[in-house]
C-alpha cells in the first residue's frame, strides 16, 4: 500500500467517524427531548398586554380572543375564555349572567366559579389594571395574559 492509499482510507476513516459521532449526538438529542417533555420543563411566554379602549359598563362585558372583561363596582376582572374542562372556548350569556361552555355545558359565574358541569375547576382571572388619562378620567383597562 503506497502513501496515497493510506491517506485516502484514513481521510475516508476519519469522515466516517466524523459522520458517526453527528449521528449519535442527533439519536441522543432525540432521546432526550422526550424525556425533557416528561418532566414538564416548559419555559414561560413573556407576558402579553392587551389594551380596552372601550369603557364597558357592568351589563356589557367586553369579550375578547382570549378573556372576557367584566366591569363591577369593587373594579374589573377578565376572565380567561378556555373551560377548564376540555379546553372550549366559553361565551358569556347575559340573558342567564353565566359564562357557559359550547361543547359540554359546565357553567361559570362572572367572576369564573364554577356553578355546574363536568368542569371541576374554576376558570382562571387575569389580572387588569385600570388606564387614566393626565386629569384622572378613566380611558380603558389593560389586560395581562
Amino acid at each position: 500500500m503506497d502513501h496515497c492509499q493510506r491517506e485516502r482510507k484514513s481521510s475516508r476513516r476519519s469522515f466516517l467517524t466524523s459522520q458517526l459521532r453527528w449521528l449519535s449526538a442527533a439519536a441522543g438529542a432525540a432521546l432526550l427531548l422526550p424525556l425533557i417533555r416528561f418532566t414538564g420543563y416548559r419555559v414561560k411566554p413573556k407576558p402579553r398586554h392587551v389594551t380596552v379602549n372601550k369603557l364597558p359598563g357592568s351589563l356589557t362585558p367586553h369579550t375578547d380572543r382570549d378573556f372576557i372583561l367584566f366591569v363591577f363596582e369593587n373594579g374589573p376582572v377578565a376572565v380567561a375564555r378556555r373551560c377548564t374542562h376540555l379546553g372550549c372556548r366559553v361565551n358569556y350569556r347575559r340573558e342567564l349572567d353565566i359564562i357557559e361552555c359550547p361543547c359540554h355545558q359546565s357553567r361559570f359565574s362572572p367572576l369564573g366559579v364554577r356553578r355546574a358541569g363536568p368542569a371541576t375547576a374554576d376558570l382562571p382571572t387575569f389580572p387588569v389594571r385600570e388606564l387614566r388619562d393626565e386629569q384622572g378620567r378613566l380611558t380603558g383597562y389593560e389586560v395581562t395574559l
